[in-house]
């Protein structure tokens, strides 16, 4: 965390992963970010991975430090209280992030009655505003028939992966458009309603990487070519120890060094008379990708991944070791306190593990540890003391007739 965004206020009703992450990375630059739920938690208050004893280890770590309201917004009162927050006055107010659909009491024109320079941003899974998460968009797109083993020309065994990537880049997507709008509106005092689809961030990142025009223009889809990096030379080994790597040249220098420090480049020379191929360009390493294997392959496998790690550190060969979740926690400093990114934070009612905070590191201002994501509800009478003035006693009549509740440990 830092201060870039000190002085901002963000309201948040959301779920699942993309307007999370975008609430989570503005709280990261110093955003108080407000995240209000039902009073007994959102829909995705106990999505996996969940610990032994049933805390969702997924909903802390996307509402990190964040402030949290539990409402009861099936009412009236409930209702009044979180467009009263989104609409508080203040240069640094009225702003709201949301996933939930955009009508009634929380539709942009009743916000903005209530305040003209209001700013929302709405995500969606499509732009007509019908339903769907990353699986439905990604197996759209042509990712899963370019995803897993190779299977040739024919679209057959689609293969989606774990990673909900356009949740993700849509959440980020998100940030980038509330910043964009209340700078904007700082400049000319004028709101915004921001729609933001999950589909259309997909489909507009694909047509970026070139697969769009690709497929119109070559008239080719672009099948799987199992772990091999497409366009230039990347490929998984196995080493002597049962270890993976993953090992890449895109670049000439890239190629060069590969070649020179496993001392293989006499043999990778033979390649290009045999095959009519140039391999000092990535397109053509790409083209005799098999016949490049076939040297390289023996010789990782008679290295542990340690050897492997030693021979290759510092020459400027561009290469990872594959590791599953549990080997990077245990093995990669880069997942670890030794990175000024991560810390280990006590979590109420899961305990103490790593976390990281934001990755961005600005010169001017030092990085924050990161902090704890809150308890259901565990700053609703500040909130609403602080940001609507309320009393006490005004805040305890809410509590008595359920419109409003917290802490709760989830």
């Amino acid at each position: 965390m830092n201060s870039v965004l000190q002085g901002m206020r963000v309201i948040e009703g959301s779920a699942f992963v993309a307007a999370p992450l975008c609430g989570m990375t503005l709280a990261q630059q110093g955003a108080e970010v407000i995240r209000f739920d039902p009073l007994e938690g959102g829909l995705d208050s106990r999505r996996w991975p969940l610990t032994a004893a049933g805390k969702s280890l997924y909903w802390v770590g996307l509402n990190k430090g964040k402030r949290s309201i539990a409402v009861n917004t099936r009412t009236p009162e409930g209702q009044e209280l979180i467009v009263s927050l989104i609409t508080a006055a203040g240069d640094g107010n009225g702003i709201f992030l949301t996933n939930f659909p955009a009508s009634g009491w929380l539709g942009y024109e009743n916000l903005k009655q209530r305040r003209q320079d209001v700013i929302m941003m709405n995500l969606f899974g499509n732009p007509d505003g019908s339903s769907a998460v990353d699986y439905t968009v990604n197996c759209a797109i042509g990712i899963p028939f370019a995803t897993g083993p190779v299977h040739g020309h024919k679209p057959i065994n689609p293969v989606n992966h774990v990673l909900p990537a356009w949740d993700c880049i849509t959440g980020l997507t998100a940030a980038m458009g509330i910043i964009a709008a209340e700078r904007h509106r700082r400049l000319t005092g004028e709101g915004q309603y921001i729609k933001l689809a999950l589909s259309d961030v997909a489909m507009a990142m694909v047509g970026n990487l070139g697969l769009i025009g690709e497929a119109q223009v070559n008239r080719e889809d672009h099948m799987s070519f199992g772990n091999y990096l497409y366009g230039a030379y990347g490929r998984e080994f196995e080493t002597r120890d049962d270890r993976y790597i993953y090992v890449v040249a895109i670049t000439k220098r890239q190629w060069q060094m590969l070649c020179k420090t496993t001392g293989l480049g006499d043999k990778m020379a033979l390649i290009e008379p045999l095959l009519g191929v140039d391999l000092s360009r990535e397109g053509d390493r790409f083209k005799a990708r098999d016949a490049i294997s076939a040297v390289l392959q023996p010789w990782f496998a008679e290295r542990t991944l340690a050897e492997v790690k030693e021979t290759f550190d510092g020459t400027g060969v561009c290469w990872g070791p594959y590791q599953t979740f549990l080997q990077m926690v245990e093995e990669d400093p880069r997942c670890s306190t030794d990175n000024p990114m991560f810390a280990e934070i006590e979590q109420p009612s899961i305990g103490s593990y790593l976390v990281p905070g934001s990755p961005l590191e600005f010169s001017g201002l030092p990085r924050l540890e990161p902090t704890r994501a809150p308890a259901l509800g565990e700053h609703t009478d500040e909130v609403l003391a602080t940001a609507l003035g309320l009393s006490d006693g005004q805040i305890g009549k809410l509590r008595d007739r359920k419109i409003v509740g917290g802490p709760v440990d989830m």
